[in-house]
C-alpha cells in the first residue's frame, strides 16, 4: 500500500465521495509534508515518515479530539525531538484537540498547553506546564515531573507566608510558602537541583556537605552532594563557555537555596 492509499483507506471507510477523498489526502500530504512521497510503498520510507503518515490518516476525518498514546515512544532521541515540533504545528493549523498520553515527564512539558498527573487511575494536579513543575501539589507529582531533592522537616515556626523549618540535621532554615502555609508540622521540602547555587564560602549558604561526585553531561554538570544529616542532595549547574568544573569530589560545599524557590508539601 502506497502512503496517498494509506492516507485514502480511512476516508474510504467512511463512504466519502471520490472527489472529496481525493481533495483530503492532498491537503493531508500537504500538511504533513510528504507530497513527494504520495507514490512510495509504506515499508519503503523512513520511520519519522511512517509517523506523519500514521498522523495525516487519523487527522483526514477531522476529528474533534485525537488520542495520541505515547505515539513517539519508538523513536530515537534525535527524530522525537523532531517529531515533537512537528505535532504542536499539526496541532496549531488543524486546531484539533489533541490528548496526549506520555511517560515522558519532558515531553508532558514540551507538548503540553494543559498536564495532567495521573496516578493508578487517579488524576492529582491539573495545570499548565509551569504551574505543574513550579507548583506541585503532592510529592508524587514534584517526584514525577522533573528531578527534585526532598528533604524532610519540621515546622517550628510560621509568620505569615515565611516558614521556619528544621530538617533532619538540626538546621533551621527559612522557606517563603507562597502557595500558602501547610497546617501540618511535619513536611517535606521539595527542592529543584537548578534552582540553588554552589560556592566554597559556606557563610551564606542554606546548607553544606560533601561532594560525591560530578557528572559532565555537555549542557551542565549534575553534582551529587552528601548533607551532613547523610542525605544526597543534587544540584545542576549550567555549563557556559569557558566555566570550569566548580568543585572535586570530597569538597566541602555550600548550598545557596532561594527561600521563594522552596515548596512546601505534606510528609
Amino acid at each position: 500500500m502506497t502512503v496517498e492509499q494509506n492516507i485514502a483507506f480511512a476516508l474510504e471507510m467512511q463512504e466519502k465521495p471520490r472527489a472529496e477523498i481525493e481533495q483530503t489526502v492532498d491537503d493531508m500530504l500537504r500538511l504533513v509534508q510528504m507530497e513527494r512521497m504520495r507514490d512510495r510503498k509504506i515499508d519503503q520510507i523512513s520511520g519519522g515518515q511512517q509517523q506523519r503518515v500514521a498522523l495525516a490518516r487519523a487527522l483526514a476525518p477531522h476529528p474533534r479530539v485525537l488520542l495520541l498514546d505515547e505515539p513517539l515512544s519508538a523513536l530515537d532521541y534525535k527524530l522525537r525531538k523532531e517529531m515533537q515540533i512537528e505535532l504542536k504545528r499539526l496541532q496549531n493549523e488543524t486546531g484539533i484537540t489533541f490528548v496526549f498520553v506520555t511517560h515522558d515527564q519532558e515531553e508532558a512539558l514540551t507538548m503540553s498547553d494543559r498536564v495532567a498527573v495521573m496516578n493508578e487511575g487517579n488524576i492529582l494536579q491539573i495545570g499548565s506546564p509551569h504551574e505543574i513543575y513550579d507548583h506541585p501539589s503532592e510529592r508524587f507529582v514534584a517526584d514525577f515531573i522533573g528531578d527534585t531533592n526532598f528533604l524532610p522537616a519540621d515546622i517550628v515556626s510560621r509568620d505569615g507566608d515565611t516558614v521556619s523549618c528544621k530538617l533532619e540535621s538540626g538546621e533551621v532554615v527559612e522557606v517563603s510558602a507562597v502557595a500558602g502555609v501547610p497546617e501540618h508540622d511535619r513536611v517535606t521540602r521539595a527542592i529543584r537541583p537548578e534552582q540553588v547555587t554552589l560556592a566554597s564560602d559556606e557563610a551564606d549558604a542554606s546548607l553544606q556537605g560533601i561532594l560525591q561526585d560530578a557528572v559532565y553531561i555537555g549542557t551542565d554538570t549534575h553534582y551529587r552532594i552528601k548533607l551532613s544529616s547523610g542525605e544526597l542532595f543534587t544540584a545542576r549547574v549550567q555549563n557556559t563557555r569557558g566555566r570550569r568544573q566548580l568543585f572535586e569530589a570530597g569538597d566541602t560545599v555550600g548550598i545557596g537555596v532561594d527561600p521563594a524557590t522552596v515548596q512546601l508539601l505534606k510528609d
